[in-house]
């Protein structure tokens, strides 16, 4: 099935300075961003519908918003299943993609420094796997995304 991608950059975005850190959170520095990002890559989520039905609870419109945001940056991709007009499809792009070396990272960091203040965290048998090899690990959740997602494309 091949269906038809278009991404709309909106060049107007408005950052707050000139340092690449300050400028990379303007865009992902939010409650919402990465937390989409991450259920995209890693739970599988593709519709609204997915993203309305998740643990985090994230409210309609703010949901709708961000969405939106991350399509205009080319961080995400929507679209539509030829068979079924009604229901958009979010998917990465490959700039999407390239956050999941960011989201091990946070996993990770999140592991050693929060866990302990944070009593309901769960465990992960995965962070192990993270910490002996990152670099595999990280090529392993994109190729998996990918075969998830490649008849949408």
């Amino acid at each position: 099935m091949q269906v038809k991608i278009n991404v709309h950059i909106n060049m107007d975005y408005k950052f707050r300075g000139q340092c690449p850190i300050t400028s990379a959170l303007d865009i992902l520095g939010d409650k919402w961003m990465l937390v989409i990002i991450k259920q995209m890559l890693i739970e599988d989520k593709k519709t609204f519908k997915d993203f309305i039905e998740s643990d985090e609870a994230i409210a309609t419109n703010i949901l709708s918003s961000k969405l939106k945001c991350l399509e205009e940056l080319g961080i995400i991709s929507k679209t539509q299943i030829p068979d079924n007009k009604k229901t958009n499809l979010y998917l990465l792009t490959e700039k999407g993609l390239a956050l999941t070396p960011i989201i091990v990272e946070l996993s990770i960091w999140s592991d050693e420094n929060v866990r302990g203040i944070n009593s309901i965290m769960r465990d992960s048998p995965e962070i192990a796997i993270m910490k002996s090899n990152k670099d595999a690990f990280i090529q392993m959740i994109k190729d998996n995304y990918k075969a998830k997602t490649e008849k949408y494309y």
